[in-house]
């Protein structure tokens, strides 16, 4: 029997830095142009010379100005912000329960969270937007608590496979109640954003509020790193390494709820992201997640901001939703993964 010491070793050698140093700062300079593109495109073109121009001396005076730094700034900001949340999230997900399958958007966190924001809007319709976000935090926890008891209820326990069964009927139940909600309340016009899922409607008032909440989850997520490759390598491994595994798995509970809560928040439902970003990551990076979250978090700003580039430009001047489009990517990866027995790719 392989010791966890010598399973420890086999995934530090098997690890990649180099290669992860490689996407932070490569992916980095194509995060850049990605945002430059995406501010450039649109319903009315602007040049990437008039765009380094507002950002770098900005004149409200000018029609394009106000557009890039009122609308479409914020926008693409929000969209690298919510790829890196969604990204973390998923692949700490993946790592302390040791499911492949495990997304924010599969197991519930963001159909409770879109169900916390129709009872606030009905309840309370003038919330402050930082209030909707601790009600976003909330209602994911309560989603993902809903999942982890339907599923824990089998006498087989928790496998990969039936906790996504339980957090597709949860996720279902929660949307069919929030709609419910809506219709029911006439509040579908103020909530229509958060069910279709996109970046349109961010703010600098948004971004203001959530990036503190991302800078807490990031920290928290490369602080408790080294413990999650442990915990990814079985939870008996990681006692034998000495890891105190409750308050590891309490701790990642908190980060992911807070990057899931805050990215649901911003851009609605939003499924795949953290399913298929990790498994890409894992296999440039290896095994070891001091490497894994830094990377899925370029990876995963870089996915979104080009999604929300293609929703706005493949047919202008109408804009598809969306997590539509991410989901027309995350469904054939879920179901090859649940093809190869959920062992990734």
């Amino acid at each position: 029997m392989v010791s966890s010491n010598e399973q420890l070793r086999k995934v530090n050698e098997t690890a990649r830095p180099i290669m992860a140093i490689w996407i932070v700062v490569g992916g980095s300079f194509i995060l850049l142009f990605s945002l430059m593109l995406s501010i450039s495109l649109g319903t009315a073109d602007i040049d990437l010379k008039t765009v380094w121009k507002a950002i770098l001396q900005f004149n409200p005076d000018l029609q394009e100005h106000q557009i890039i730094w009122e609308l479409r700034l914020p926008r693409v900001i929000g969209a690298a912000i919510v790829g890196s949340c969604f990204a973390i999230s998923g692949a700490l997900m993946q790592g302390m329960t040791r499911n492949p399958l495990a997304d924010s958007g599969l197991l519930g966190l963001n159909a409770g969270a879109v169900f916390m924001l129709a009872v606030c809007f009905v309840v309370f319709p003038s919330m402050p937007y930082i209030y909707l976000i601790l009600f976003s935090f909330l209602g994911a926890a309560l989603g993902a608590g809903i999942v982890y008891g339907i599923g824990s209820l089998s006498k087989n326990g928790l496998t990969p496979i039936r906790l996504v069964l339980a957090g597709a009927a949860v996720s279902a139940l929660l949307s069919a109640l929030s709609e419910g909600i809506v219709l029911y309340y006439e509040v579908g016009q103020d909530i229509a954003f958060w069910y279709a899922g996109g970046v349109s409607g961010v703010k600098w008032s948004h971004l203001e509020v959530i990036v503190p909440w991302l800078l807490i989850g990031f920290v928290g997520a490369l602080m408790l790193s080294q413990s999650i490759t442990m915990l990814s390598l079985g939870e008996e491994v990681a006692v034998g390494l000495g890891e105190k595994t409750g308050r590891v798995k309490l701790l990642s509970a908190i980060i992911i709820l807070i990057l899931a809560g805050a990215a649901v928040s911003v851009v609605g439902a939003v499924s795949f992201v953290g399913l298929i970003v990790p498994h890409i990551t894992r296999r440039l990076v290896g095994y070891d997640y001091r490497w894994i979250i830094p990377s899925s978090a370029v990876l995963g700003a870089i996915l979104v901001v080009l999604a929300d580039l293609a929703a706005r430009t493949i047919n202008r001047p109408y804009e598809i939703p969306i997590g539509a489009l991410i989901a027309l990517l995350g469904v054939p990866f879920f179901l090859y993964l649940v093809k190869k027995g959920g062992k990734g790719i």
